[in-house]
């Protein structure tokens, strides 16, 4: 009954990742269209795509064999992939190799992990312990890059730039994958980052549903939708502020 249970919850987070996975289609779709990146950011979909990679080698028969795992992180770094590939090609050359040396720094990184893996690590539970603590590390960061614009809702009394669906299903990820970790032997890897990234919806939910109906206040801003967070750009300053959320086990 509990691995049926565990199965169940796995399947749900394997379901709300994806969507969560697929929240930039509108902004790629936009760039496609426009031939443009605009001034939306590369570097979220190069930081899932770590994100990703991480939890398919801590999911996969190296560490501690999750199917489900697995499955999804494969799945969302193959869409982050076709993210960049799409950004690259629209992107000026300037904006191409930034983002191309962020995705070389990223590979190395993978590359030395796994490395590490094979050749010097050979028990599991320190396999286990190193690339969970990597996984959660960045996890627990991408999931706390809402903050700042639930700081911005508060201040200007407007949910335009905290997408309702995001927020939605950043909590519906983060509670299936949290009540994945706790049945049966409790795998406090992937529960502290969904257990933080359910915490992080809910509260986004509330704000969203305080302020929805709110009169906005003026700040001067020129707010933009990136559909992994916001592009933010001060009118004199040109300044561009990014953040994002990451979908991930």
């Amino acid at each position: 009954m509990t691995g049926h249970l565990k199965v169940v919850f796995g399947i749900l987070g394997n379901i709300t990742a994806i969507c969560l996975f697929t929240s930039p289609l509108p902004t790629l779709w936009n760039i496609t269209k426009k031939k443009s990146v605009q001034d939306f950011s590369g570097i979220p979909y190069v930081c899932t795509l770590l994100n990703c990679s991480l939890w398919v080698i801590y999911g996969s028969p190296l560490v501690e064999y999750q199917l489900l795992v697995v499955t999804i992180n494969a799945a969302g770094a193959i869409l982050e992939l076709s993210y960049l590939f799409l950004y690259v090609t629209f992107a000026p050359k300037k904006l191409q190799m930034k983002v191309l040396k962020v995705l070389l720094a990223v590979v190395l990184v993978f590359t030395s992990l796994l490395l590490l893996m094979v050749e010097l690590v050979h028990d599991k539970s320190q396999r286990k312990i190193i690339t969970g603590t990597c996984a959660v590390v960045l996890a627990v960061g991408m999931y706390a890059s809402p903050l700042t614009v639930m700081c911005m809702v508060i201040r200007t009394r407007s949910v335009e730039f905290m997408p309702f669906f995001l927020s939605l299903f950043t909590f519906l990820t983060g509670a299936a994958w949290f009540g994945y970790a706790l049945i049966g032997k409790v795998d406090i890897f992937i529960a502290v980052p969904n257990g933080y990234g359910a915490l992080s919806g809910i509260a986004q939910l509330v704000l969203y549903a305080t302020y929805k109906n709110a009169t906005p206040l003026s700040l001067g801003l020129t707010l933009k939708k990136t559909y992994y967070g916001l592009s933010c750009s001060h009118k004199r300053k040109e300044k561009n502020l990014d953040f994002y959320v990451g979908g991930q086990t």
